[in-house]
């Protein structure tokens, strides 16, 4: 997986052979609904997988549903399964870290210039 970061609240999670709908395309465009629907519509990897639950909190976020959101990001942080994502700077960033990042942003209320996206 690569992850880009930018200055600011800007970070992008992706991977060069996704071979899962999470939503990346549609949240990378700005449709923060259609990637909602994808994401919760993905049948090829388990809801419980922490680069789906990224992108679905970062959805939801957008969508302005921030308790959904909490509890999405949340369940990425506790996830017993770990991925190590590559930042486009080399650095690797644990997904546990990034679901971290995502629920601080929450309670900063940052995520209005947030975007996260993760694909598998």
């Amino acid at each position: 997986m690569l992850l880009f970061a930018a200055e600011g609240p800007v970070m992008i999670v992706s991977a060069p052979d996704a071979q899962y709908d999470i939503g990346y395309e549609e949240l990378a465009a700005g449709q923060d609904r259609a990637a909602l629907e994808a994401i919760e519509n993905c049948r090829s990897l388990p809801a419980d997988d922490p680069a789906r639950q990224i992108n679905h909190a970062i959805a939801l976020a957008r969508l302005g549903e921030y308790d959904a959101a909490r509890q999405s990001f949340a369940a990425a942080a506790r996830n017993a399964d770990r991925l190590e994502l590559e930042t486009a700077t080399g650095n690797w960033i644990d997904s546990r870290v990034l679901a971290r990042r995502g629920l601080a942003m929450l309670d900063d209320g940052q995520f209005a210039d947030y975007e996260a996206l993760a694909v598998r």
